[in-house]
C-alpha cells in the first residue's frame, strides 16, 4: 500500500484511522483497539441521509454485512471490530489489511503459479469456513480479497452474502462477470454453495491472467454467454494444473462442481511453496509500475 491514507476494499476507498485519532462515540468490541498499540483499522460507510432507492440499499447491504462478520472468527475472514451510527451516517469497522485486494496486487505484478495457489488454498479455507455454516457469498472476485504484507487472505465484502438452505437463493446477485450460470438464468430451484465455487474458478483465472473473465465483452454479452454455458477463455499457456482447476470449477452444472473441501486436496492448491510465497517482494512488477 502506498502509504496509510487509503484502501482499496471491496471496491470502495476506505480510510484509516489511529485509535487515538478516532471519533469519541466509536464503539469498541471485545477490546479489539486499544491507544497503547496503535493499531489501525479500515472504515466503510453508509449515508443515512440519502432515502433514495440506492441509498436503503447501501444501509441494509452493510446492516447485513455487520451481522454476518459479527459471527465470524476465521483467519482468512475480514476481522469485525465495530460499528457506530450517527445522525448522518451508519460506520463498520474492519481490520486494516495493509496490501489492499488481489485486483490492485495483480495489476501492479505478475502472480506466479506457486503464489496464486497460496492465495487459492487460503480462499477455500474461508469459503469452507462459509459454506460449513450454509452462507454462500456471492461475490468472489480479486477486488473483494483481501491481501496483507505476509500474503495472508481475507475474504471480504459480505454485504450480498445469504444464508441458503438446499439452494433456495434465486435472486441474481453478484457481478456479472464472475457469476455462474445458475445465478444468470434466475434457475428456478434456486441455487447455492457451487456458486461460489465457479466465481472462485474466475477469480483464479483473473489471477493468473490479470484480467478479468470474458474480458473482451461487455457485462451484456458476458451474461449472455455465460447464460448458455459458455466458459471465459481459459489459455493454453497456463499449466496443466491450474487450467485443471479452473476448468473444474467452471462446470455448467453446479452439482459437477467440487466442493471447497475436495478443492483443498486439489493438486494446484497442494503446489508446493515456500512460506513467503505470497509475500509482495516476491512479485515481479508489471510494466509501467
Amino acid at each position: 500500500m502506498d502509504g496509510l491514507d487509503e484502501c482499496w476494499i471491496g471496491g470502495s476507498n476506505c480510510h484509516f484511522h489511529p485509535i487515538g485519532k478516532c471519533m469519541s462515540k466509536v464503539s469498541i468490541i471485545g477490546g479489539a483497539l486499544t491507544q497503547r498499540d496503535g493499531f489501525f483499522f479500515a472504515v466503510k460507510q453508509a449515508s443515512l441521509l440519502d432515502q433514495g432507492i440506492r441509498g436503503k440499499q447501501s444501509v441494509f447491504q452493510l446492516e447485513h454485512e455487520i451481522a454476518l462478520l459479527s459471527q465470524f472468527e476465521h483467519e482468512n475472514i475480514v476481522r469485525y471490530i465495530g460499528t457506530e451510527m450517527d445522525e448522518s451516517n451508519l460506520y463498520i469497522f474492519i481490520e486494516l489489511v495493509t496490501k489492499g485486494s488481489l485486483l490492485r496486487l495483480y495489476q501492479r505484478y505478475k502472480l506466479r503459479d506457486s503464489q496464486v495457489s497460496a492465495y487459492t488454498r487460503q480462499i477455500l479455507h474461508g469459503l469452507k469456513y462459509l459454506h460449513d455454516r450454509n452462507i454462500v457469498h456471492r461475490d468472489i472476485k480479486c477486488a473483494n480479497i483481501l491481501v496483507d504484507a505476509n500474503g495472508s487472505v481475507k475474504v471480504a465484502d459480505f454485504g450480498l452474502a445469504k444464508v441458503t438452505i438446499l439452494n433456495d437463493i434465486k435472486s441474481c446477485h453478484g457481478t456479472a462477470f464472475w457469476m455462474a450460470p445458475e445465478v444468470v438464468n434466475g434457475k428456478v430451484n434456486g441455487y447455492g454453495l457451487p456458486a461460489d465455487i465457479w466465481s472462485l474458478g474466475c477469480t483464479v483465472l483473473e489471477m493468473l491472467t490479470g484480467q478479468v473473465p470474458y474480458y473482451s465483452l461487455e457485462w451484456v454479452s458476458a451474461m449472455f454467454k455465460i447464460a448458455h454455458g459458455e466458459l471465459p477463455p481459459v489459455p493454453d499457456t497456463l499449466s496443466r494444473d491450474a487450467r485443471d482447476f479452473i476448468l473444474q470449477s467452471l462446470k455448467v452444472n453446479p452439482d459437477d462442481r467440487p466442493t471447497a473441501a475436495q478443492l483443498l486436496d486439489d493438486k494446484f492448491v497442494q503446489m508446493s511453496f515456500s512460506q513467503s510465497s505470497g509475500s509482495a517482494s516476491q512479485h515481479i512488477p508489471r510494466r509501467g509500475y
